[in-house]
């Protein structure tokens, strides 16, 4: 009998495992999982999203104008120049489908999103891991990992799970030591939190080689929907633009996007409830003797011991009613990924915390 056989490198791709989401038995389970924006929508999206359900029966717009037009105005980018995905991850996968096949290389570093990896498999290409320094991206690492093979980097910024973040004069240095023909794409899902950082605008709109991608899932509190874009050269664009389903995005999506960028009032006061309550868990967690770096995010990662520790720390959480994640596949076993809440879900954490430190 005759065996089917997929294309190269789809059996390398494990089925993704989402993390726990729920607690048995608790109806008041806290999760702080996922990096969700513990405030929500803005209310204008909500109403949005139940306008745009009544006309559902409609194909919505394939050139994502409005949307394209909203990002231009809003965060001061050419709109011919923006690409809209399912998510940001739909974004990535545009880019390895349109510039990689088997053969060819794609490099992220060990403690980046998972999803590289899953990207590259997807077009036949091989991923190519680089290790970071002290969770925090190497640069040198990077450009030392450059072959005649290498078509994509894919670097996140700031970090997930790490949090740290490149200054611009790393990120430049990393576009300039590039050859030409490689395109670096700059992943900045959390940029919104990290103060006077530009998530890679100028680098993508002056360099011929550079993509920066956002999303819609993490400030705007819209994961459930999946919207992200990228945006860069023209060409790229363009490119990326051909393989692109023509109603990737629904009616809902392009409205509830729509109305949460132009709703500032809404974004600023996530941004600031998040920086507080960041540096609030971030003191806490020092002062009971568990590491962490300055996050840039809205998570902290939280390091212990080793991963026992981890587990115990993990097990009492879940005992309090608390869902945080582990992060072994991004390599610390040893570490807990906490999503910044408001102030009393942080509150709550930090005692949970603190409970499991006494008792211990």
């Amino acid at each position: 009998m005759t065996k089917i056989e997929p294309q190269p490198g789809i059996m390398e791709i494990a089925p993704y495992v989402g993390g726990q989401s729920a607690i048995a038995g608790r109806t008041d389970a806290l999760k702080l999982s996922s990096n969700e924006n513990p405030l929500g929508p803005p209310p204008a999206a909500v109403e949005a999203i139940a306008q745009a359900a009544r006309t559902a029966h409609l194909y919505p717009s394939t050139d994502h104008a409005d949307l394209r037009g909203a990002i231009s105005q809003v965060h001061g980018l050419e709109a011919d120049r923006v690409i809209c995905g399912v998510g940001s991850d739909e974004v990535l996968q545009f880019v390895c489908q349109a510039f990689t096949g088997p053969g060819d290389e794609v490099i992220h570093t060990a403690h980046g999103f998972a999803m590289y990896p899953i990207v590259a498999h997807m077009a036949g290409a091989t991923p190519v891991r680089v290790a970071e320094r002290d969770r925090v991206v190497d640069i040198d690492a990077i450009l030392a990992a450059v072959t005649e093979r290498t078509r994509v980097v894919m670097l996140t910024n700031p970090g997930n799970p790490t949090g740290t973040i490149l200054r611009q004069a790393e990120l430049t240095r990393l576009a300039d030591g590039l050859p030409g023909d490689v395109i670096l794409v700059l992943d900045c899902a959390y940029i919104e939190y990290a103060a006077g950082h530009d998530g890679g605008v100028d680098l993508a709109r002056t360099r011929d080689n550079v993509l920066m991608t956002r999303t819609f899932s993490k400030l705007y509190g819209l994961g459930g929907l999946r919207i992200g874009f990228g945006y860069g050269p023209k060409a790229l664009i363009e490119v990326l633009m051909r393989i692109r389903q023509p109603f990737n995005l629904s009616g809902v999506q392009l409205a509830a996007a729509e109305a949460a960028l132009r709703d500032p009032d809404w974004a600023a006061r996530c941004v600031g409830l998040n920086a507080d309550q960041r540096a609030r868990l971030t003191e806490a967690l020092r002062g009971m003797g568990i590491a962490c770096d300055d996050s840039h995010t809205n998570f902290v990662l939280a390091r212990f011991a080793d991963a026992d520790e981890a587990g115990a720390a993990h097990q009492a959480l879940l005992d309090a009613g608390i869902i945080v994640r582990r992060v072994p596949g991004y390599g610390f076993p040893e570490g807990l990924r906490m999503t910044v809440g408001d102030a009393a879900q942080t509150g709550r954490l930090i005692a949970a915390l603190q409970d499991w430190r006494e008792a211990a």
